[in-house]
């Protein structure tokens, strides 16, 4: 299973790795859990000037564990939210990067959406493919990605369920730089320790809570838990898993007016 790194190093720069690179890092209610408390342990931690995320291996983040044994897409117990890390990394004051050394699929992209600033290895694979699954995407990506790069590129990711390579996503502005994979880590340390050492705390903050500004993300968390929590479950979440680990086309029982109303 994957777990969680935490280290802090001289300069004041946090680094969370992702560790379970045998299965590509794919994410579980618990690790994710922990990410929540690995932020709020930056926050709350005035030694700490910056951090990055990163994932061990070859991968960022292969997603949710979608195995059978992985039950990702049963119906879940209650308090379930749709945006499982608490805080998400926009709300932590410190600068946070997420270093995409490797594939970033689904709630692995989700999560980096929730950085600051993104690099990525050029020839990574991302994607948000819930709606190819049965689902739709999570951690406020409607709003995280719609507040980076726009209503165009987010519907082209977020409707469309397509994986784009890393190249691809500095183009469009969903990452910051495209490097080689082997470069993406140093240069995200390298960026957090002359911040760590060159910007105020107290300007990082008050600069950080401007830009990510906007009303609508604690209402976008809602309509993503109410969304999952009518998915969540049905035969076409199971039907959606079970595709994806047969590598078949899904056979999808539900139309568009099941959940929503007519415009």
């Amino acid at each position: 299973m994957t777990e969680l790194r935490f280290q802090v190093d001289t300069a004041g720069v946090a680094l969370i790795t992702l560790d379970g690179a045998e299965r590509l890092n794919t994410l579980s209610g618990a690790v994710l859990r922990d990410l929540g408390a690995a932020y709020r342990r930056c926050d709350a931690d005035d030694g700490v000037r910056a951090v990055v995320l990163t994932g061990a291996g070859r991968a960022f983040c292969a997603g949710a564990d979608l195995s059978a044994q992985g039950r990702a897409f049963d119906t879940p117990a209650g308090g379930f939210t749709a945006s499982p890390v608490r805080p998400p990394a926009w709300r932590v004051r410190k600068l946070v990067i997420a270093a995409v050394n490797g594939h970033a699929i689904g709630i692995g992209l989700t999560i980096a959406l929730q950085c600051d600033v993104r690099f990525v290895a050029e020839d990574a694979k991302l994607a948000i493919p819930q709606v190819r699954r049965g689902m739709i995407g999570d951690c406020q990506s409607h709003f995280t990605l719609r507040h980076a790069v726009g209503l165009a590129v987010a519907a082209d990711l977020l409707l469309t369920g397509r994986t784009l390579t890393g190249r691809e996503a500095a183009e469009r502005g969903i990452a910051g730089r495209a490097l080689p994979s082997a470069d993406v880590l140093p240069a995200a340390l390298a960026l957090a320790r002359e911040v760590a050492t060159e910007a105020n705390p107290a300007s990082v903050a008050l600069s950080k809570r401007l830009l990510w500004a906007g009303a609508d993300a604690d209402a976008v968390e809602r309509e993503e838990t109410r969304a999952h929590l009518a998915l969540l479950g049905t035969d076409d979440a199971r039907e959606g898993a079970a595709a994806w680990r047969e590598r078949r086309t899904p056979n999808w029982r539900s139309k568009a007016g099941d959940h929503t109303d007519p415009a």
